[in-house]
């Protein structure tokens, strides 16, 4: 092959390297779908010691857990791969196996029509489908194999198709997690076809004519003999058997006349047809031998002889082509169904070793032998092997005798037994299930020889039991209200007067002074009547002043209008914002009316008879709709009389009041009322709202679902509220705020927000809003976040994270603070089924005894979230009603004391869960799909309905949120009556006949939803009568049916990229055009257009008086981009991301509300509640984080409530098929995670052992263990869990944190307050037990200081403990070429690696004693089933044999073991190791490897080959560059950063606790810890 191709393929793999690691379901939809490339999926399992069926089982376990998760997917095999597999006969007949298994026995859809990744039809599926990523391994069994892989994950990435690496997949009980190489222009330029497609031409093709053609004539023979077909495997076994011999003796024969004598002698055909014979022997087991006996058969690692290999090869290959001519013949009854069992190569070798046969098969056995090798004599025709009996006729030795190794399976297992442990907590949770756990005898050497650190302590002065201080007593604070320091108040006015600001920015609102309840007595006092005389005066005033103002403006608006229509409605509905006093508004519109219809009849006259702009029509019918509406108590006769008359000239007779003459009017508009309405008002029809106002509502009259909320807060009962977004559910947050400011002083209100960024908003919009004067020390409103807080005990309203919340809530020191909370909030709470921390959301809402509220846009199944959540309530009823009724005397009167502090206390309770959904979008959304054609930018309308299927219909319905516009609906039901003429419905949907619209002046938004669930219910019903042709004609003239509407898109709007560098590269390159079309564009009215520009800049000056932007500049001046940020937001362009300071963001935040900024770039950042409403969002590139949640969120952000009518989605730069994807998909289901750690377990006993408040404490921490959600309504998970938690203690126990009584001892603190790590956590500790850390850290000779080697190993060992990101194994070819980072961290030095190693073993052990345990707890008929085909292995006709009964091995222990993996060898014994877990755990019990905290040294993937740690956290300590951690070690840059961050608050945080634990400060590890942190710090500082 020439060298240009080898440099093409070594530089491209270079390119190609992942830089991600992530979720591939990240909340995956059922719409969603992509390709696994099948010859990949097979390399992922190729192992020679695994067993066939074993091999089936593992790869259907695989491809079910991709069901199971809601994955779609297909499986693609391309025909010129499997040329390679000719060197390899058992894997090429594995392959073939595989493809006419999943394509007969499964319902998933294989393609084998592409002949490679060149053919156009691979091109056309590719363009049609467009799938989500195409997963394929990156190395073959051959360098042939391996370059082939390369050519096909570089075209796809050249086609903009995202490749997954088969090698270094993980998965857990919701997720599966991979290698991603996202798609970009690079890939599209590298790829060369022309070079590629002489690879292709280059490889040669390897069939062999000879055995096709035998083949084939033995399938057409067997066919006479067996012409009602048979089981697969009866059928491959002959054909293998009949075929082999004869091609066997042809050769031996051809050998023989050719070569004469050999020095290694052949097998002889009587030798070869005794194995043939064992061969049908072994088939005969398969049919009638159950699974449960099969995997009772002793192990035995043997290898054929030279002689055999020869044989057996030909007979693969034999097998192989059977199954590809069985696949094309469709005339003969074949059973398929156990094609994964065709033979079992362990069972064959066992009958190979017992050679001597003298013990009975049983008749049922013997008859079916005998009918199989009768057969295959048959078949053989002119070769004469035999009779079927006996088995042996000769003593040829098959198996190699020194190789011939017995597996040893009387090795005792361990002993099971528990340490007894005495705590109520423990009897109240899992109780049930210990008294069927055996326990340990207190003399028992695993008891006398617990754990203590008594030593340790004596010897280094520490004392590792002693409390250490809470998280939030350690983070930064800059200020407490509490502090007295007055450069710090000086800091609190500054972080005031900023928030202040930034909250006026989110809010027009000014800032309400709260009043407690109880300083306000019933009647008015003359100072309140005062006021609200003045506020009457003041209103009248006002009132005068705005009639005056009107009475100016009156005539220029109308003509205005009649000048320019648009122009003169934005300025007049501009006017009418500003207005207060109704009686001035309907004036306003109603001269707004009058001048709209000489406009109107203006446009008439100028027409005539040709068509009219309806445009200017519906401004006329739009005024007439809002005065109905909005002022009907104002409209008298002499107005009604003129609408009548306007209703009449627009040729709407049938909805004019008058009964005067029906002559037609010259300016009618010749379109039926209802039909104009909703297809050409469209989005100007009014919104239900109603008019009454709600006394708790001072800026807007409330929908009723806002009321219900409202309701729910006063009523003191929890709420989950599901709403679109910009619907206004947050108002209920801040109404739940005023009323605990209100009640009292001392009553909280505890604010979740899922990120830092909707903190900082949350924050701001409180002071904006609320004033309280308060005792000195408490402040409103404090902060909690991992790297800033302040106020935190000492405020009415925190805002948090939930990682910070939950250390709140499980503390035993923060209780009487957590007996404030009166109300928790919970934003965005559809993080709960997040891929990160999603597990603390849940721990949160079902540990807080007080009521609360959970928002959220995107969840799909509510009414499951709100039962788990009522059944939670429930629990807090009977555990509070337990706590009060047997509460002490003394607690009673600490009760009562609370009390009388605080009269919150004394509210009624309630335990009710409400259940708030609100379906409708304020704005509709228009979707655009945009794309360059030549030199042309096309803009085309993309109908929701052309995104629907018919299979998608018939199979998930069509989605709740896939909404249509007015006009959307029109053109459905245009195309409904088009394509069905004799449709029984039409005239009852026709607009004009539609019950909710006929004879209606005013059309509502919610009239128009009625007759859209009309439509869609039809198309449903369409598919019910079967009328498939009919709707598939519809749906392509929809997709087919282009228009382009664009009215003032580009006001304000955010273009979306999901990469930090391609965000900032376009915000750029818009700046840079702008500049550019500046010098080279000028309007050919120059001066006329420096008047205008002039007259706009003093309307700008005017509002930087209230607003200075300076003041927000004046936040840049350190930053690193401050500068270029700033020249950018002068010409009105931002960009957002992640990356950025938390200045950068709330700067283009703030600039963008009020109107300076007008174009952002954004990466998802956006997505999680981001107060930042435009008027339209732009889709700007394709990516993996691109998926329901994540549009829906972003898309969301389109049409601002109050200002835009409409909302605009673009898609540019992304495939249709993905654009469809999109918009009918459902977003997902919340679903449970795997509750509980060790840690966890750990925090919980310390909690319950700690607190002062026993019974609370023991009620939080049984509510957290009892009620996740994984086990809700599941009873077999719920005692996978006790069980699973009674291991954790005792390895707790064991490992001395926890004592016999459930106690924390030992390090218990220092692990839970790193427990975010776990098992580095306990790693850790176990270094500094040992003595490691001490061993390691000496200083220089007659100092204190350390010097850069010692700190340098320091570094190697915590980056090897925390912020571990492994690297794919494909990294490791390209070890040579970084400029500064060294990439791959090193190993431990060996004495740390010792201990990780003793520490894995430990941890194994107890897990295994898990698994041995749940075993009882397996669905085993479940077991006994292929997980994805279903296929059966429990044989109902088997009656037992002698020859059976010795071949097993009744040593083997297998009880926790998959019946499938026990056939290649697998046993109890082997479930202490970590690796073998996955493979052999009994898969009904929902349990893998990641529930055990295993600390691995080294990571392999599936073909062995080392995953290495990326040393980013050393290479950055070395070199200080966050720029080379992007170049050399393949991460972005805000990944790299926030990484950083993490890294060195962790060390400050180990510094912090050991100085807590040490009492001598001259402590060298101490010491140590604390100069690194600061030397970290230092640098990372350096970068920002």
């Amino acid at each position: 092959m020439s060298l240009d191709f080898h440099g093409f393929l070594k530089s491209w793999r270079m390119q190609s390297i992942p830089r991600m690691y992530v979720s591939l379901l990240k909340d995956f939809v059922e719409s969603e779908f992509f390709v696994i490339d099948g010859d990949s999926l097979l390399l992922m399992f190729l192992d020679k010691e695994t067993q066939y069926l074993n091999f089936f089982y593992q790869i259907e376990c695989f491809l079910q857990d991709f069901t199971e998760k809601g994955a779609k997917y297909v499986i693609a095999f391309f025909k010129d791969a499997e040329q390679m597999y000719f060197p390899y006969p058992h894997f090429l007949f594995l392959r073939t196996a595989l493809i006419e298994h999943l394509r007969h026995n499964t319902s998933t859809t294989v393609h084998t029509e592409f002949s490679s990744c060149l053919s156009s039809k691979w091109e056309i599926f590719l363009k049609k489908s467009y799938p989500y990523f195409i997963i394929l391994s990156d190395i073959g069994l051959t360098s042939l194999q391996t370059d082939y892989l390369s050519i096909l994950i570089a075209h796809s990435l050249s086609k903009k198709i995202n490749v997954v690496l088969a090698s270094g997949q993980e998965y857990d009980i919701l997720r599966v997690y991979g290698y991603h190489v996202q798609s970009v222009y690079k890939h599209r330029l590298f790829f060369q076809k022309s070079l590629i497609a002489q690879y292709f031409y280059n490889i040669s093709t390897l069939k062999n004519q000879y055995f096709y053609g035998t083949v084939r004539q033995t399938v057409h023979l067997l066919k006479q003999l067996w012409p009602e077909g048979s089981d697969i495997r009866r059928v491959v076994c002959v054909l293998a058997c009949a075929v082999g011999l004869k091609i066997y003796s042809n050769m031996l024969e051809n050998a023989n006349t050719s070569m004469g004598a050999k020095t290694d002698k052949p097998l002889s055909p009587e030798a070869a047809a005794d194995l043939c014979r064992m061969q049908c022997l072994t088939v005969t087991f398969l049919l009638h031998m159950p699974l449960s006996q099969r995997a009772q058969i002793r192990i035995m690692k043997s290898c054929w002889t030279k002689q055999v290999l020869p044989l057996i090869k030909m007979q693969q290959l034999c097998t192989h082509f059977a199954l590809t001519q069985l696949s094309d013949t469709n005339d003969w009854k074949l059973d398929l169904t156990y094609l994964p069992d065709l033979n079992d190569d362990s069972l064959l070798i066992n009958l190979a070793h017992y050679y001597e046969f003298k013990k009975e098969l049983g008749k049922e056995m013997e008859n079916e032998y005998q009918c199989l090798w009768d057969t295959v004599t048959k078949l053989a025709m002119k070769y004469s092997f035999g009779d079927a009996f006996p088995i042996r006729k000769t003593s040829q030795l098959f198996l190699e005798q020194e190789q011939t190794l017995f597996r040893d399976c009387e090795e005792e297992i361990p002993n099971i037994g528990l340490i007894s442990v005495k705590s109520d907590l423990v009897e109240d949770y899992a109780g049930d299930v210990l008294k069927d756990l055996p326990v340990l005898e207190s003399n028992d050497p695993a008891v006398t020889s617990l754990i203590k650190y008594k030593e340790f302590d004596e010897l280094c002065h520490w004392h590792s039991g002693r409390p250490l201080t809470e998280e939030y007593e350690r983070v930064q604070c800059n200020a407490d209200a509490k502090s007295r320091d007055p450069k710090e108040r000086r800091q609190i006015q500054k972080l005031q007067t900023f928030r202040h600001f930034y909250g006026s920015t989110l809010e027009d609102s000014t800032s309400k002074l709260i009043v407690r309840q109880d300083d306000v007595s019933g009647n008015k006092s003359k100072a309140e009547t005062i006021a609200e005389e003045n506020n009457r005066r003041l209103k009248s005033k006002e009132e005068k002043k705005e009639h005056e103002q009107w009475k100016a403006l009156c005539i220029p608006t109308e003509k205005e209008i009649k000048a320019n229509l648009t122009v003169g409605i934005n300025k007049l509905e501009k006017f009418l914002k500003t207005l207060k006093s109704k009686s001035v508004k309907f004036s306003v519109e109603m001269t707004g009316l009058s001048a709209c219809l000489e406009v109107w009849k203006e446009h008439c006259r100028e027409q005539g008879n040709k068509s009219k702009d309806l445009r200017k029509a519906v401004q006329v019918m739009r005024r007439i709709h809002i005065l109905l509406e909005k002022y009907q108590d104002l409209l008298e006769k002499q107005h009604l009389q003129k609408l009548t008359r306007y209703l009449r000239l627009l040729g709407f007779e049938n909805l004019a009041c008058s009964l005067s003459d029906s002559n037609i009017s010259n300016y009618a508009i010749e379109v039926g009322p209802a039909r104009f309405q909703l297809q050409y008002m469209d989005y100007y029809l009014l919104r239900e709202e109603r008019n009454d106002p709600d006394p708790r509502v001072q800026h807007f009259i409330p929908d009723t679902w806002q009321r219900e909320l409202l309701d729910a807060v006063d009523n003191n009962e929890s709420a989950v509220i599901v709403a679109p977004t910009s619907s206004g559910k947050t108002y209920a947050s801040y109404y739940c705020m005023e009323k605990v400011l209100k009640t009292s002083n001392e009553g909280v209100v505890v604010y979740v927000a899922p990120t830092k960024a909707l903190v900082n908003q949350v924050v701001g919009t409180i002071y904006n809003r609320f004033t309280k004067k308060l005792p000195d020390g408490l402040v409103v409103c404090g902060v909690f976040t991992r790297d800033y807080r302040n106020d935190v005990m000492n405020s009415q309203i925190l805002v948090t994270v939930p990682q910070c919340l939950e250390i709140l809530m499980l503390s035993p020191r923060s209780q009487k603070w957590t007996k404030r909370i009166q109300y928790v909030i919970f934003d965005e709470v559809h993080c709960l089924g997040g891929e990160i921390g999603a597990e603390v959301w849940e721990h949160l809402l079902v540990t807080i005894r007080c009521p609360f509220l959970a928002l959220s846009a995107t969840v799909s199944n509510p009414g499951h979230l709100t039962e788990w959540l009522q059944s939670v309530k429930r629990y807090w009823q009977r555990a509070e009603n337990k706590i009060e009724g047997s509460s002490t005397n003394s607690e009673k009167n600490f009760t009562r004391n609370c009390r009388v502090k605080s009269k919150v206390q004394e509210q009624k309770k309630s335990y009710r869960v409400r259940l708030v959904l609100y379906e409708e979008r304020y704005n509709d959304l228009e979707k655009y799909v945009c794309s360059l054609k030549g030199s042309d930018f096309i803009i085309e309308h993309c109908h929701p309905c052309a995104a629907l299927t018919v299979n998608h219909i018939e199979n998930y319905g069509i989605p709740s949120d896939l909404s249509l516009s007015p006009r959307e609906s029109i053109q459905l039901y245009d195309i409904m009556v088009k394509v069905w003429q004799q449709w029984p419905r039409a005239q009852e949907l026709d607009p004009e006949e539609f019950v909710c619209f006929k004879n209606k002046v005013v059309i509502k938004k919610a009239d128009v939803r009625k007759y859209e669930q009309e439509l869609k219910k039809e198309l449903r019903k369409w598919i019910v009568l079967g009328l498939l042709n009919i709707i598939v004609t519809a749906l392509h003239i929809i997709k087919n049916s282009i228009r382009v509407h664009l009215t003032d898109i580009y006001f304000i709007l955010f273009a979306l990229r999901f990469n930090v560098d391609s965000v900032e590269r376009a915000a750029k390159n818009v700046f840079l055009n702008l500049l550019k079309k500046q010098k080279s564009e000028q309007y050919p009215n120059t001066e006329r257009e420096k008047e205008r520009l002039s007259d706009e800049l003093r309307k700008v000056k005017k509002m930087l008086i209230k607003f200075n932007p300076q003041k927000i500049f004046h936040r840049l001046r350190f930053e690193r981009r401050g500068y270029l940020q700033q020249m950018m937001a002068l010409r009105g362009i931002g960009y957002h991301h992640g990356s950025m300071a938390t200045k950068e963001r709330q700067v283009v935040e703030m600039l963008f509300r009020l109107g300076y900024i007008k174009v952002v770039t954004a990466t998802s950042t956006l997505a999680l509640g981001i107060n930042m409403p435009c008027k339209s969002v732009v889709f700007a590139e394709d990516s993996v984080f691109l998926d329901a949640l994540n549009y829906r969120q972003m898309s969301g952000r389109a049409g601002r409530r109050g200002q835009d009518m409409i909302g605009n989605v673009f898609f540019y730069d992304i495939p249709l098929p993905k654009v469809e994807r999109l918009i009918k998909s459902n977003v997902p289901q919340l679903k449970g995670q795997f509750p509980l750690t060790v840690s966890l377990i750990l925090r919980l006993m310390l909690l319950a052992a700690k607190a002062d408040d026993k019974a609370d404490a023991r009620a939080k921490a049984l509510s957290v263990l009892k009620h996740s959600l994984m086990s809700f309504r599941k009873e077999r998970n719920a005692e996978i869990l006790k069980i699973y938690f009674m291991f954790s203690l005792q390895f707790l126990i064991k490992e001395g944190y926890l004592d016999q009584e459930g106690n924390p001892i030992g390090f218990a603190g220092l692990v839970t307050h790193l427990y975010y790590y776990e098992p580095s956590n306990f790693v850790l500790v176990s270094f500094l037990v040992k003595g490691l850390f001490h061993k390691l850290c000496q200083p220089i000779k007659g100092s204190t200081v350390f010097s850069e080697d010692v700190l340098e190993k320091l570094v190697l060992i915590l980056a090897n403990l925390f912020g571990r990101k492994y690297l794919p194994a494909c990294s490791m070819k390209y070890k040579c070429i970084f400029c500064q980072s060294k990439v791959f961290l090193e190993d431990l030095p060996e004495d740390f690696a010792d201990a990780v190693n003793e520490y894995n073993t430990k941890v194994e052990e107890n897990f295994a004693h898990f698994l041995l345990t749940t075993a009882k707890l397996a669905d085993m008929e479940q077991e006994y089933r292929l997980p994805l085909s279903k296929t059966d292995f429990t044989s109902k006709n088997w009656h037992g044999s002698e020859l059976a009964s010795y071949l097993m091995d009744n040593t083997k222990s297998i009880s926790a073991i998959s019946p499938f993996a026990c056939l290649s060898g697998v046993v109890d014994n082997d479930l202490f190791h970590g690796e073998v877990i996955n493979k052999a755990v009994l898969r009904s019990l929902g349990i893998n490897v990641t529930n055990c905290p295993l600390l691995y040294l080294n990571k392999y993937d599936n073909q062995g080959r080392r995953r290495p740690l990326n040393a980013y956290a050393l290479d950055f300590y070395k070199h200080g560059s966050l720029i080379a951690l992007t170049t050399d070690n393949w991460l972005n840059e805000g990944d790299a950063y926030y990484a950083l961050k993490d890294f060195s608050l962790l060390i400050k945080s180990i510094g912090t606790s050991l100085s807590e634990l040490c009492d001598d400060p001259n402590d060298n590890v101490l010491l140590a810890f604390q100069q690194l942190g600061e030397i970290y710090e230092k640098k990372l500082k350096c970068v920002t």
